[in-house]
């Protein structure tokens, strides 16, 4: 099949079918006219990638990983991945780690504001007393 129909089957864009492609992650033969041409498990393949992906997963590590998958989500074991599994796995527990710290700073930093409007809110009131300065 052609790039074309191979993006129409898998819903992704040739542009990054090309770059899967660049990458090694999916290979394709080519026609005596340069024509990209695919088999009918790169589908399959691109599926797996995406569901890696969408894991977390990098491509260089999806590389190691593509052979060892057994579908869309099983691993079977493979040697050498589970250390590259691990290291991801601490990079994803990091980042969830500073997301959660960057989402209190931000439920903070509302909490603080809305305070300050509510002061704002009720001194701009009509009838509202402006307390003096002493």
């Amino acid at each position: 099949m052609l790039i074309g129909e191979l993006s129409r089957r898998t819903g992704v864009s040739e542009r990054l079918l090309r770059y899967y492609e660049r990458t090694n992650l999916i290979r394709a033969d080519r026609r005596a006219n340069g024509y990209r041409e695919y088999d009918d498990q790169t589908v399959e393949t691109v599926r797996r990638v995406r569901a890696l992906l969408a894991a977390g997963l990098p491509t260089r590590i999806i590389r190691q990983v593509l052979p060892c998958t057994h579908d869309a989500a099983t691993l079977r074991p493979c040697p050498g991945i589970l250390a590259s599994l691990r290291d991801q796995l601490d990079i994803l527990d990091q980042r969830a780690a500073d997301l959660d710290a960057a989402r209190r700073l931000l439920r903070r930093t509302i909490a603080v504001t809305e305070n300050i409007d509510g002061v704002a809110d009720q001194a701009a009131a009509p009838g509202a007393r402006i307390p003096s300065p002493q």
